[in-house]
């Protein structure tokens, strides 16, 4: 994209503020100016397909502008601001287009496709490259993952985090890429490359659908979700709120290890912080079914509390009762104790699972491992047992090493829980211990380093649980 010399940039959120402060006079915007183009419309986009397309900009103040893209011809009146936007009749799915702009002067994109968006976003998991990162080892077989990734169809687009604090329309710096070993690698924002997360991601479907993929990486290491939550959180207000004009299917979100906090009740809290973030982006986005996929942070030593991750692990599977969202859990591809598991194809495949399955009507998928779903206490083998129920059980349970199963535990009346025994009834589990007669709670997985073994027979694991409310 070759852009014009503009006579004069308006902001009016930063001009009005400016007035307000006192640190300017009144600012009158040129009578005439030449059209311009948020970063975000680039060369080599991809635009989602089956929506109407949002085109908007910039340009002199009641300017006369047309869009063009492949037979389609929208035209409309810039604003007194200058600030313009048109939609143009939804597309399937190919390309390449060329689209152009032309107001007092044109404009022209090229090799434009149609087809799938989503966005990445979350904290340093989110951003991971594939290859060599500052204290973070690189992925599997990162070498070969970086030389193989040549997919002209899928695009990449990178929001920098330099300056996040800033209110706009624009984001700084950022440009689409095409899928190359050479793009791939790019140093753009924090991080030495793309996203190997959304790539992952991106590249499984792709192969799935058949149709180009537009991936948005928006990440901020070290960052917990409260910025990134609208009207007014900090990374929202610089990195996610000027991509909300822009045509998207889903999000994927990869966070959770900054709101860890010092508390098990405060780590509780993390199920509401994350669906009011997930309501406002539906909102910010006018669509209120608007697909939430999101990853379990990982085993790690996160601190002494060796039980303060499972009760951040608890309110991240409470997320699931908001409609739309799926969760992707991880304790068995972890790189204990290091919290960015190197295995970042695996997470990026478990979400295009849920995407598959949830997003695009492949009901045919196994997309989650067990979670819990209930508990009964029952009689058997000369002591009283517990059996729990799962969802999402698949074709049956099983143990992933082949060994007897592990991480449960059990308690009576006095809430001291105790290692107890655990096999497979059907697509339930029985667990039980010869020192607890009469137990009324379980737990499983309940540690910040537990790495159980109980999956579903297409390999997923279960995620960890209690069935207690304990304090």
């Amino acid at each position: 994209m070759t852009l014009m010399k503009t006579t004069r940039i308006y902001h009016p959120l930063i001009s009005t503020a400016l007035l307000a402060a006192g640190l300017i006079g009144v600012l009158i915007p040129s009578a005439s100016a030449e059209v311009r183009l948020p970063r975000l419309l680039s060369d080599n986009m991809v635009l989602q397909r089956d929506l109407p397309i949002p085109i908007w900009g910039w340009a002199g103040p009641n300017e006369n502008v047309t869009v063009r893209l492949g037979k389609s011809s929208v035209s409309t009146t810039a604003a007194a601001n200058g600030q313009w936007s048109v939609k143009l009749p939804k597309l399937t799915a190919g390309g390449p287009y060329q689209l152009t702009v032309a107001g007092v002067n044109s404009l022209t994109l090229s090799n434009i496709l149609i087809g799938e968006v989503w966005i990445c976003s979350g904290q340093s998991n989110a951003g991971k490259p594939i290859g060599i990162h500052p204290g973070q080892q690189p992925c599997l077989n990162y070498e070969k993952e970086i030389a193989a990734a040549d997919y002209p169809q899928i695009r990449l687009m990178e929001v920098s985090p330099d300056n996040p604090r800033t209110p706009g329309d624009d984001i700084a710096g950022a440009q689409w890429l095409v899928c190359t070993p050479q793009n791939i690698v790019v140093k753009r924002g924090e991080n030495h490359g793309y996203s190997a997360c959304a790539y992952f991601f991106g590249r499984e479907l792709h192969k799935e659908l058949k149709v180009p993929i537009g991936l948005i990486s928006a990440s901020a290491g070290g960052c917990p979700c409260e910025p990134f939550t609208p009207p007014s959180g900090e990374r929202w207000l610089g990195m996610i709120h000027p991509l909300t004009s822009y045509g998207i299917r889903g999000v994927i979100w990869y966070q959770g290890e900054s709101n860890l906090g010092s508390s098990h009740e405060y780590c509780m809290t993390y199920s509401e912080k994350m669906k009011t973030l997930i309501t406002g982006w539906r909102q910010a986005w006018g669509n209120h079914d608007l697909p939430f996929l999101y990853v379990q942070v990982a085993l790690s030593k996160y601190n002494d509390d060796v039980e303060m991750a499972p009760y951040l692990w608890e309110a991240q599977t409470a997320t699931l009762a908001l409609p739309n969202t799926g969760m992707v859990v991880t304790h068995d591809i972890s790189s204990y104790p290091d919290c960015h598991a190197t295995n970042k194809q695996e997470v990026g495949r478990r979400l295009a699972l849920w995407a598959l399955a949830k997003t695009y009507g492949k009901s045919d998928m196994v997309y989650s491992g067990p979670i819990y779903k209930s508990m009964e206490v029952t009689g058997g083998q000369g002591s009283t047992q517990i059996r729990i129920q799962f969802d999402y059980t698949g074709c049956g349970l099983a143990s992933r090493d082949g060994k007897s199963l592990d991480h449960f535990t059990i308690a009576g009346e006095d809430k001291k829980f105790v290692e107890a025994k655990a096999e497979i009834d059907g697509k339930s589990v029985l667990v039980w211990s010869d020192a607890v007669p009469k137990p009324v709670a379980v737990r499983f997985g309940w540690r910040q380093d537990a790495d159980p073994n109980l999956m579903n027979q297409e390999g997923l694991p279960a995620s960890c649980f209690r069935s207690d409310n304990w304090k």
